[in-house]
Protein backbone atom coordinates (compact mmCIF):
# COMPACT_ATOMS: atom_id res chain seq x y z
CA UNK A 1 0.00 0.00 0.00
CA UNK A 2 1.42 3.38 -1.04
CA UNK A 3 2.09 5.75 1.80
CA UNK A 4 0.20 9.07 1.93
CA UNK A 5 1.74 12.23 0.52
CA UNK A 6 2.32 15.44 2.49
CA UNK A 7 -0.60 17.80 2.97
CA UNK A 8 1.07 20.40 0.71
CA UNK A 9 3.37 18.38 -1.57
CA UNK A 10 4.77 21.23 -3.69
CA UNK A 11 5.48 23.48 -0.71
CA UNK A 12 7.04 20.52 1.15
CA UNK A 13 9.22 19.64 -1.85
CA UNK A 14 10.37 23.26 -2.10
CA UNK A 15 11.44 23.20 1.56
CA UNK A 16 13.29 19.90 1.18
CA UNK A 17 15.13 21.19 -1.91
CA UNK A 18 16.26 24.33 -0.06
CA UNK A 19 17.06 22.80 3.33
CA UNK A 20 18.33 19.25 2.78
CA UNK A 21 20.77 17.27 0.67
CA UNK A 22 18.17 14.67 -0.33
CA UNK A 23 18.16 13.62 -3.97
CA UNK A 24 15.50 14.82 -6.34
CA UNK A 25 14.28 11.23 -6.65
CA UNK A 26 13.81 10.94 -2.87
CA UNK A 27 11.95 14.24 -2.65
CA UNK A 28 9.77 13.46 -5.66
CA UNK A 29 8.84 10.03 -4.33
CA UNK A 30 8.05 11.29 -0.83
CA UNK A 31 5.94 14.20 -2.11
CA UNK A 32 4.22 12.25 -4.87
CA UNK A 33 5.58 14.53 -7.60
CA UNK A 34 7.39 13.98 -10.87
CA UNK A 35 11.14 14.31 -10.61
CA UNK A 36 11.11 17.03 -13.29
CA UNK A 37 8.87 19.17 -11.07
CA UNK A 38 11.43 18.93 -8.28
CA UNK A 39 14.23 19.66 -10.74
CA UNK A 40 12.40 22.78 -11.91
CA UNK A 41 12.04 23.98 -8.31
CA UNK A 42 15.77 23.48 -7.73
CA UNK A 43 16.63 25.36 -10.93
CA UNK A 44 14.12 28.10 -10.10
CA UNK A 45 12.28 27.34 -13.33
CA UNK A 46 8.94 26.30 -11.87
CA UNK A 47 5.96 28.24 -13.20
CA UNK A 48 4.71 28.84 -9.64
CA UNK A 49 6.78 29.94 -6.65
CA UNK A 50 6.02 28.06 -3.48
CA UNK A 51 6.63 29.09 0.10
CA UNK A 52 8.42 26.20 1.73
CA UNK A 53 6.54 24.10 4.27
CA UNK A 54 8.62 22.37 6.94
CA UNK A 55 7.52 18.69 7.15
CA UNK A 56 9.44 18.29 10.40
CA UNK A 57 7.37 20.98 12.07
CA UNK A 58 4.18 19.31 10.86
CA UNK A 59 5.37 15.92 12.11
CA UNK A 60 5.40 14.30 8.68
CA UNK A 61 9.18 13.78 8.89
CA UNK A 62 11.85 13.78 11.58
CA UNK A 63 15.41 15.05 11.45
CA UNK A 64 16.60 11.47 11.92
CA UNK A 65 14.57 10.32 8.91
CA UNK A 66 16.01 13.11 6.77
CA UNK A 67 19.56 12.19 7.89
CA UNK A 68 18.97 8.57 6.90
CA UNK A 69 17.91 9.72 3.46
CA UNK A 70 20.90 12.01 3.08
CA UNK A 71 23.26 9.21 4.07
CA UNK A 72 21.75 6.72 1.58
CA UNK A 73 20.50 8.05 -1.81
CA UNK A 74 18.56 4.80 -2.28
CA UNK A 75 16.70 5.16 1.01
CA UNK A 76 12.99 5.77 0.72
CA UNK A 77 11.69 8.36 3.17
CA UNK A 78 8.90 7.14 5.41
CA UNK A 79 5.96 9.30 6.42
CA UNK A 80 6.07 9.64 10.20
CA UNK A 81 2.58 11.00 10.67
CA UNK A 82 0.00 11.14 7.91
CA UNK A 83 -1.65 14.52 7.41
CA UNK A 84 -5.16 14.90 8.77
CA UNK A 85 -7.83 15.20 6.11
CA UNK A 86 -9.36 18.66 6.07
CA UNK A 87 -13.14 18.62 6.01
CA UNK A 88 -15.37 21.64 5.65
CA UNK A 89 -18.06 21.77 8.32
CA UNK A 90 -18.95 25.46 8.51
CA UNK A 91 -19.40 28.38 6.18
CA UNK A 92 -21.80 29.18 3.33
CA UNK A 93 -23.32 26.42 1.24
CA UNK A 94 -20.97 25.19 -1.49
CA UNK A 95 -22.42 25.45 -4.98
CA UNK A 96 -20.79 23.70 -7.96
CA UNK A 97 -19.27 26.06 -10.50
CA UNK A 98 -21.73 24.88 -13.13
CA UNK A 99 -24.66 26.13 -11.02
CA UNK A 100 -23.24 29.39 -9.66
CA UNK A 101 -24.52 31.36 -12.63
CA UNK A 102 -28.05 30.24 -11.65
CA UNK A 103 -27.87 31.78 -8.18
CA UNK A 104 -29.15 35.25 -9.19
CA UNK A 105 -32.20 33.65 -10.85
CA UNK A 106 -32.97 31.68 -7.69
CA UNK A 107 -32.53 34.75 -5.49
CA UNK A 108 -34.85 36.80 -7.72
CA UNK A 109 -37.50 34.06 -7.50
CA UNK A 110 -37.41 34.03 -3.69
CA UNK A 111 -37.53 37.83 -3.47
CA UNK A 112 -40.57 37.90 -5.74
CA UNK A 113 -42.48 34.92 -4.33
CA UNK A 114 -41.39 34.90 -0.68
CA UNK A 115 -40.43 38.44 0.38
CA UNK A 116 -40.96 37.40 4.00
CA UNK A 117 -37.77 35.30 3.90
CA UNK A 118 -34.89 37.25 5.44
CA UNK A 119 -31.62 37.99 3.66
CA UNK A 120 -29.81 35.78 6.17
CA UNK A 121 -32.11 32.86 5.30
CA UNK A 122 -31.66 33.44 1.56
CA UNK A 123 -27.90 33.56 2.02
CA UNK A 124 -27.92 30.25 3.87
CA UNK A 125 -30.39 28.64 1.49
CA UNK A 126 -28.69 29.65 -1.78
CA UNK A 127 -25.13 30.18 -0.55
CA UNK A 128 -24.81 33.85 -1.41
CA UNK A 129 -24.03 37.23 0.18
CA UNK A 130 -26.17 40.10 1.40
CA UNK A 131 -24.55 42.41 -1.16
CA UNK A 132 -25.71 40.19 -4.02
CA UNK A 133 -29.23 39.92 -2.58
CA UNK A 134 -29.48 43.69 -2.15
CA UNK A 135 -28.16 44.31 -5.65
CA UNK A 136 -30.82 42.06 -7.15
CA UNK A 137 -33.55 43.57 -4.96
CA UNK A 138 -32.49 47.12 -5.91
CA UNK A 139 -31.93 46.10 -9.53
CA UNK A 140 -28.34 47.36 -9.41
CA UNK A 141 -26.81 43.95 -10.10
CA UNK A 142 -24.32 44.09 -12.97
CA UNK A 143 -26.26 41.42 -14.88
CA UNK A 144 -29.78 42.45 -13.88
CA UNK A 145 -30.99 42.54 -17.50
CA UNK A 146 -30.37 38.82 -17.88
CA UNK A 147 -31.69 37.66 -14.50
CA UNK A 148 -34.92 35.66 -14.77
CA UNK A 149 -36.69 34.51 -11.56
CA UNK A 150 -36.55 30.71 -11.43
CA UNK A 151 -37.44 28.24 -8.70
CA UNK A 152 -34.18 27.46 -6.81
CA UNK A 153 -35.41 23.90 -6.25
CA UNK A 154 -35.73 23.37 -10.00
CA UNK A 155 -32.28 24.90 -10.48
CA UNK A 156 -30.83 22.47 -7.94
CA UNK A 157 -29.68 25.21 -5.57
CA UNK A 158 -31.62 23.81 -2.61
CA UNK A 159 -34.11 21.07 -1.81
CA UNK A 160 -37.88 21.51 -1.56
CA UNK A 161 -37.69 20.58 2.10
CA UNK A 162 -35.14 23.30 2.80
CA UNK A 163 -37.21 25.89 0.96
CA UNK A 164 -40.42 24.89 2.75
CA UNK A 165 -38.63 25.06 6.11
CA UNK A 166 -37.33 28.56 5.34
CA UNK A 167 -40.81 29.73 4.30
CA UNK A 168 -42.33 28.27 7.47
CA UNK A 169 -39.76 29.94 9.72
CA UNK A 170 -40.25 33.27 7.97
CA UNK A 171 -44.04 33.04 8.27
CA UNK A 172 -43.81 32.16 11.96
CA UNK A 173 -41.46 35.06 12.61
CA UNK A 174 -43.70 37.47 10.68
CA UNK A 175 -46.77 36.34 12.63
CA UNK A 176 -45.04 36.72 15.98
CA UNK A 177 -43.68 40.15 15.09
CA UNK A 178 -47.11 41.76 14.53
CA UNK A 179 -47.24 45.36 15.60
CA UNK A 180 -43.67 45.19 16.81
CA UNK A 181 -42.62 44.75 13.21
CA UNK A 182 -44.45 47.90 12.16
CA UNK A 183 -42.82 49.82 14.97
CA UNK A 184 -39.38 48.58 13.99
CA UNK A 185 -40.11 49.66 10.40
CA UNK A 186 -40.92 53.17 11.56
CA UNK A 187 -37.75 53.23 13.67
CA UNK A 188 -35.75 52.15 10.64
CA UNK A 189 -37.28 54.96 8.57
CA UNK A 190 -36.47 57.47 11.30
CA UNK A 191 -32.91 56.20 11.49
CA UNK A 192 -32.48 56.48 7.73
CA UNK A 193 -33.84 60.03 7.82
CA UNK A 194 -31.44 60.95 10.60
CA UNK A 195 -28.51 59.45 8.70
CA UNK A 196 -29.47 61.45 5.60
CA UNK A 197 -29.64 64.66 7.65
CA UNK A 198 -26.26 64.00 9.24
CA UNK A 199 -24.75 63.24 5.85
CA UNK A 200 -26.12 66.50 4.44
CA UNK A 201 -24.72 68.43 7.40
CA UNK A 202 -21.34 66.80 6.97
CA UNK A 203 -21.26 67.61 3.26
CA UNK A 204 -22.27 71.21 3.98
CA UNK A 205 -19.52 71.52 6.59
CA UNK A 206 -16.95 70.11 4.20
CA UNK A 207 -18.06 72.54 1.48
CA UNK A 208 -17.84 75.46 3.91
CA UNK A 209 -14.33 74.40 4.94
CA UNK A 210 -13.21 74.31 1.32
CA UNK A 211 -14.68 77.75 0.66
CA UNK A 212 -13.02 79.13 3.80
CA UNK A 213 -9.66 77.72 2.73
CA UNK A 214 -10.07 79.27 -0.73
CA UNK A 215 -10.95 82.65 0.79
CA UNK A 216 -7.96 82.46 3.12
CA UNK A 217 -5.68 81.60 0.20
CA UNK A 218 -7.04 84.51 -1.82
CA UNK A 219 -6.62 86.86 1.13
CA UNK A 220 -3.03 85.72 1.66
CA UNK A 221 -2.26 86.21 -2.04
CA UNK A 222 -3.79 89.70 -1.98
CA UNK A 223 -1.81 90.65 1.14
CA UNK A 224 1.41 89.40 -0.45
CA UNK A 225 0.68 91.39 -3.60
CA UNK A 226 0.02 94.57 -1.64
CA UNK A 227 3.20 94.10 0.34
CA UNK A 228 5.19 93.63 -2.84
CA UNK A 229 3.68 96.77 -4.37
CA UNK A 230 4.44 98.77 -1.26
CA UNK A 231 8.03 97.50 -1.29
CA UNK A 232 8.46 98.54 -4.95
CA UNK A 233 7.08 102.04 -4.26
CA UNK A 234 9.51 102.43 -1.39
Amino acid sequence: MAQPTPLMPHATASWLVDNTALTFEQIAEFCGLHILEVQAMADDLASSKYTGRDPVHSGELTHEEIERGQADPNYRLKMQRAPVDVSRTKGPRYTPVSKRQDKPDGIAWILRNHPEISDAQIGKLIGTTRNTINAIRDRTHWNIQNIQPKDPVTLGLCSQRELDAAVARAAKRAGAAGEAGEASGEERDDRETLIAELRAEREAAAKAAVEAAQEAEAEAWLSAKRAAEASNEA
